[in-house]
């Protein structure tokens, strides 16, 4: 069954997920900059600018002259010509394949290269180039990774279209067709233009002409979907959209000034990737961080520590922070207390040595992709003194690396010995629930209920709360369903589905109509399957448009694997067993390595009674991953040898 039809048989048969409407055409950054000289100057060499070019000599800074890469189970052979800029590859497998280089992604510290492997399908190659050290590299370190395996540069996870192009481009639409597996992507423009922060111009334009205030639903009165004066919360979603980690609910860019929660769903501080006290583990781009940190509680915005136009932050020494934490303060922010932070009182280190700088200590850094380092910006104060509780890192001992965590704890503890800082933190909640969640609900429930707690926070606290959940703690969280913040109303959605049928539905049933998508979607999934045969027709036609909207949005998710483990699990709900079985079976098409997957196929091909098909099925995921044990349990259960 094609996964379209696959998609057409589980849906509820709403309307399609609109996209926004757009009331004013995309004009391109070029005509921008007629006007906004200065702000166009500096974008133009901003990382955002080169987030996506063509391959010129001016672009690519790689060396394409004859070099070589050896590694990996592969060999790469880079050229030019006056053809342009070409790479031989031959795979762990033998096999070899010649690949001119589509377009360029970023400029520094690394910069990676795209081939178009069929028409239309993008796919960012795993062979990069380290700016700083002038030499190819690949991006996963000693890790063979044949053509066979979905984390193979050319599988799905590396696909350009569905995984990268939102974030680099303006105006994109995926266009992913699944009944031929094949991409109509388009954009307005590669690179992260003016009009992907401020919205589609021609409006603008003419507003330059008439200077008459621009009167269209949707639009300020300059012409732009994201006003200027929109506020510190809209310009702080508008950057999250990308830097974030996220499930997008559209077929590409949603309209500038879209509300965040209308477009995506967040990612949680959940175990897979952050640490247990909510610091960076995978890449996870600043958001989910930033939203712990007391910062954004007091109104700080990403425009008071960068330049919008130039994408680097305002100044690069301790000075960033001493704008505001200092004995002058900051007018904007009167909660700050007045003291001095850049001074060995405080840090406790050689003034000017790395140790004395706010951010090694307040914003420790991971590094992605081998070599780019990324700062965690929850902006926390160090705590050794949970690392025995939490397993995870510290600031102190990422530097003072011979050093043991308690060595770090009691020398903090000497500095400021008064602390309040040292207190209870939902860190050695969360490791805890990782192990025992029956355990660890007390105090699960205990932080979901705080509210001096960030929301994201409190709502990965319910998320870990699901596990072990009865219908005690639906109730608990009851009154969360009416919260201000989307996170923890769609939080507390998930929750409800462990309240039995009379409690759930009339709890779930109000927020069909919740006026932002992510807290719709999250009662539409809770009410899959549920006893709602007989509900009034306006109830009704709430449930269809909610659940319309949700698989509507998993239509534009066609080439993710992830996808279709969610529509096969719909599927199970709904006790639709042949659905259920290609929802799996596409997921492995994709990504062999989707062990979760395959075992579903299995068990519902024998539940099924064709046990041809189970073995059939068996031999193939051990094909793929030979080395799983339970695949191997079920091979030793067919009498497979």
């Amino acid at each position: 069954m094609k996964p379209t039809r696959l998609f057409l048989a589980l849906s509820y048969l709403a309307s399609p997920l609109a996209a926004q409407e757009i009331p004013s055409r995309y004009i391109g950054s070029e005509q921008c900059a007629d006007c906004h000289v200065s702000e166009s100057e500096a974008w133009e060499k901003s990382h955002h600018a080169l987030a996506w070019t063509k391959p010129t000599a001016d672009s690519i800074v790689a060396d394409f002259d004859g070099t070589r890469f050896e590694g990996n189970g592969m060999r790469v052979q880079f050229s030019e010509d006056e053809d342009g800029f070409h790479a031989k590859v031959m795979e762990s497998d033998g096999s070899q394949a010649d690949y001119n280089v589509h377009s360029v992604v970023g400029i520094e510290p690394l910069q990676q290269y795209l081939f178009e492997t069929e028409p239309g399908r993008l796919q960012s190659f795993d062979v990069v180039w380290d700016d700083d050290r002038k030499e190819w590299y690949h991006l996963y370190e000693d890790t063979v990774i044949p053509p066979n395996d979905g984390l193979h540069w050319s599988g799905p996870y590396k696909n350009w279209n569905a995984r990268c192009a939102e974030c680099h481009a303006t105006g994109f639409q995926k266009n992913y067709d699944a009944d031929t597996d094949s991409y109509a992507s388009t954009q307005v423009e590669i690179g992260v233009g003016c009009e992907a922060c401020h919205g589609p111009g021609s409006s603008h334009i003419e507003w330059v002409k008439t200077q008459a205030p621009v009167d269209i639903e949707g639009l300020d009165r300059f012409g732009f979907s994201m006003a200027r004066d929109a506020g510190t919360e809209a310009w702080i979603q508008q950057c999250a959209g990308c830097h974030s980690r996220r499930e997008a609910f559209g077929d590409g860019n949603p309209m500038p000034g879209t509300p965040y929660h209308d477009a995506y769903r967040l990612s949680l501080l959940t175990p897979d990737l952050y640490h247990p006290d909510g610091q960076i583990m995978e890449e996870v781009y600043v958001y989910g961080s930033f939203l712990q940190s007391k910062m954004y509680e007091q109104g700080v915005g990403c425009g008071n520590c960068h330049d919008p136009h130039t994408a680097q932050v305002l100044a690069d020494d301790n000075s960033l922070c001493t704008q505001c934490h200092s004995p002058a303060g900051n007018t904007d922010f009167p909660t700050l207390p007045l003291q001095e932070f850049d001074d060995p009182s405080h840090h406790f280190h050689e003034q000017e040595s790395e140790g004395a700088q706010c951010r090694n200590c307040h914003m420790v850094e991971q590094v992605y992709m081998g070599i780019d380092e990324r700062a965690d910006h929850s902006f926390r104060i160090p705590r050794p003194d949970l690392a025995a509780k939490t397993g995870a890192p510290d600031a102190c001992t990422s530097c003072h690396t011979e050093k043991p965590a308690e060595w770090a704890a009691e020398k903090v503890a000497e500095w400021y010995p008064e602390s309040v800082h040292r207190g209870s933190h939902f860190g050695v909640v969360f490791a805890q629930a990782e192990n025992d969640p029956a355990a660890a609900q007390q105090g699960l429930l205990d932080v979901a209920q705080n509210e001096n707690a960030s929301d994201i926070v409190r709502a990965t606290s319910l998320y870990l709360l699901e596990r072990a959940a009865d219908p005690e703690i639906a109730g608990a969280t009851e009154a969360v369903l009416t919260d201000d913040s989307p996170l923890l109303r769609a939080g507390a959605a998930s929750l409800q589905r462990a309240a039995g049928p009379q409690t759930q539905i009339p709890n779930l049933l109000p927020l069909l109509n919740d006026p932002v998508r992510t807290v719709r979607f999250a009662a539409a999934r809770q009410l899959l399957g549920a006893p709602i045969a007989h509900l009034p027709e306006t109830v009704a036609r709430s449930l269809r448009g909610a659940m319309g909207e949700w698989q509507n949005s998993l239509s534009n998710r066609l080439d993710f694997p992830e996808t279709h483990l969610v529509m096969g699990g719909t599927a199970l709900t709904l006790r639709n067993f042949p659905a259920a079985l290609e929802a799996f079976k596409e997921a492995v098409a994709l990504d062999p390595q989707r062990v979760d997957a395959w075992s579903m196929v299995v068990r519902l091909q024998s539940a099924m009674g064709n046990a041809e098909a189970a073995e059939t099925s068996v031999k193939a995921a051990l094909n793929a991953n030979p080395d799983n044990p339970m695949l191997q349990d079920f091979a030793r259960q067919l009498g497979i040898q």
